[in-house]
């Protein structure tokens, strides 16, 4: 009897810590101070205000029309006054890489929807969910990251603000 009242908590402990991944192979979490939670917050508002704005190529700014890297480019500049220029490929070499399992609201999520690395780039807003100026359908609008023809597209995502 004592023998199993001994081995019972032994075999209890190991079998818990069997499903403990070693701290080397979990990525570090992605912490969040005020100003970033507040800066990330400003730039997804503003992006769901240019919602149904016009698509139009080389577009910079609503009044012409945006493309995916105007509208940005945009929103950055004006709700939080950082000026991020050029390309989807431009902004995305600028950016610093985060986990697509750690993607945060104002991380931007890049995409090769041309046979080209980085050709498109949107906000990610959210609950799987991206804002962005797609050339097909002449808006700018939602889609989703883990369903429908971006979702198998997506090839990564960056921060500008960690």
């Amino acid at each position: 009897m004592r023998r199993s009242a001994f081995v019972l908590p032994v075999v209890l402990l190991l079998s818990a810590c069997a499903g403990i991944e070693p701290a080397s192979n979990t990525p570090a979490r992605r912490t969040e101070s005020p100003q970033r939670q507040m800066q990330a917050q400003d730039v997804v508002l503003y992006a769901l205000s240019l919602i149904d704005t016009g698509y139009r190529f080389g577009g910079k700014n609503p009044e012409a029309g945006l493309d995916c890297s105007g509208m940005v480019s945009y929103v950055f500049a004006q709700a939080i006054g950082l000026k991020l220029q050029g390309s989807a490929a431009d902004i995305a070499r600028r950016g610093h890489p985060v986990p697509l399992n750690q993607l945060k609201p104002g991380d931007l999520v890049f995409f090769n929807v041309s046979n080209k690395h980085y050709s498109h780039v949107g906000i990610y807003i959210g609950e799987d969910r991206f804002a962005h100026a797609p050339s097909s359908g002449g808006k700018v609008r939602l889609d989703s990251l883990k369903n429908g023809w971006y979702a198998t597209r997506l090839e990564e995502a960056r921060t500008y603000f960690d």
